[in-house]
Formats: C-alpha cells, sequence, structure tokens
C-alpha cells in the first residue's frame, strides 16, 4: 500500500504503516506466537498456551463479535489463553515492527509468511537505494485486543487490533531529518492475523497479514 522530500515522505509512510508495505490481504503472512512454557531465544515471544481452558469474558480482551470464534478455539484447544497470547501478539508487534525499520530481515523473516517476507524485503531495497534511513520508535501499545477469530478444521486465524503510538522519523544519507518528527509520536491502528494449525507440534503462530484500522 523525483524531489528528495516526496521520496522521504513515501518511506516514512512505509515505516510506519507495515500494511502499506505488505499491500492487500492474502491469507498466507503472520507471525510465530510461542507456548510461554517452553520459550526459545529464536521464536517470537507470542504465547499461545497457558491455564487449560484461560477465559475470561469480562477482560475485554476481544471484541463480542470475535467471543464464537474464540470460544470455539478453547473447545478445540483448551490450552489455548487468550491472555497469553495477546500478551505474545504484543511482543510479536514490537519486535517484527523494530526489526523491519532497521532493516534486519534475518530477525523478521522466521516468523511471517513468503509473501510478507518478499514484501519486506523489496520495501527495504527501495528504501536503501533512496539513500533514506527510517529512525522510528514505538512509544507505546496503548491497546492490543482479539478483532476476530475463527477456526477451520483445525487451523486457526485470529485478528489481533493494536493501537501504539510511535514516532516516525526519516533520514536522508547525511543523517538530516527529511520527513517526520522526532519529539511527537502520531497514534496508529493495525490489525494483524496470525494462522496456526492447532493439531501440529509447532506451538508457533505466523503472521499472514496485516491492514490498518481507520
Amino acid at each position: 500500500m523525483t524531489a528528495i522530500v516526496i521520496l522521504a515522505l513515501v518511506a516514512l509512510f512505509v515505516g510506519l504503516r507495515l500494511y502499506s508495505v505488505l499491500g492487500e490481504r492474502t491469507g498466507h503472512e503472520q507471525p510465530l506466537v510461542k507456548e510461554p512454557e517452553a520459550p526459545a531465544p529464536k521464536t517470537v515471544p507470542v504465547h499461545a498456551a497457558g491455564e487449560p481452558g484461560g477465559f475470561d469474558e469480562s477482560s475485554m480482551a476481544y471484541l463480542p463479535m470475535a467471543g464464537p470464534g474464540v470460544r470455539a478455539l478453547i473447545a478445540a484447544d483448551p490450552s489455548f489463553d487468550v491472555g497469553s497470547f495477546l500478551e505474545g501478539a504484543e511482543a510479536a508487534y514490537r519486535m517484527i515492527l523494530e526489526a523491519y525499520w532497521k532493516g534486519d530481515m534475518n530477525t523478521v523473516r522466521p516468523f511471517v509468511a513468503d509473501n510478507v517476507a518478499d514484501a519486506f524485503a523489496e520495501a527495504i531495497a527501495q528504501r536503501e537505494a533512496q539513500k533514506l534511513t527510517l529512525d522510528n520508535r514505538l512509544v507505546a501499545v496503548e491497546q492490543a485486543l482479539i478483532a476476530a477469530a475463527q477456526l477451520d478444521g483445525t487451523i486457526a486465524e485470529i485478528d489481533v487490533r493494536f493501537e501504539a503510538d510511535i514516532a516516525a522519523v526519516t533520514r536522508n544519507e547525511a543523517g538530516d531529518v527529511v520527513a517526520g518528527s522526532t519529539s511527537d509520536a502520531v497514534q496508529t491502528r493495525d490489525r494483524w492475523t496470525f494462522k496456526r494449525d492447532i493439531a501440529a507440534a509447532d506451538p508457533n503462530w505466523i503472521l499472514v497479514e496485516t491492514d490498518e484500522e481507520a
């Protein structure tokens, strides 16, 4: 989803909005969700398990429309824990964004689908060709909640809505700020979709889609 200022603004928008980099939803991009009791240093800290059947109707961890899907997932996989999943999803959101901003594809690639990785790589290459760098900072994630959930056989998909404050700055080759602000943060709303086969031994969830929320 030329003059240097225009290029800088384009790069800023790409860096601030991950969904812009990925383009239209394809259903094949998502970050790994890791079981809390078996953490591994090279897996995304997105947790999908906790106390069996962990679920709190009043926690506001999900939108009402997502309730049926969440309950169906818990019924099929009693180890799934909503709170732990959201903690991991938030950690993945931060890790993937920060790695992408730095142009670190080695960190990103294991946790996203192939087409997402390809889109990342293309955007990073364009940024490097323009001799621009992103000096972005995720100030805070104000909210992370489940916006939708569905189970198709053993394939689970969960949409997570993130509201975050991001300070976005684009610098040129000399290090000068050409777009953005070093002091002001912009509120962003993103919707990321995570997918996992709950019948598989691998507990990780993969990032398969990203979108902007109005």
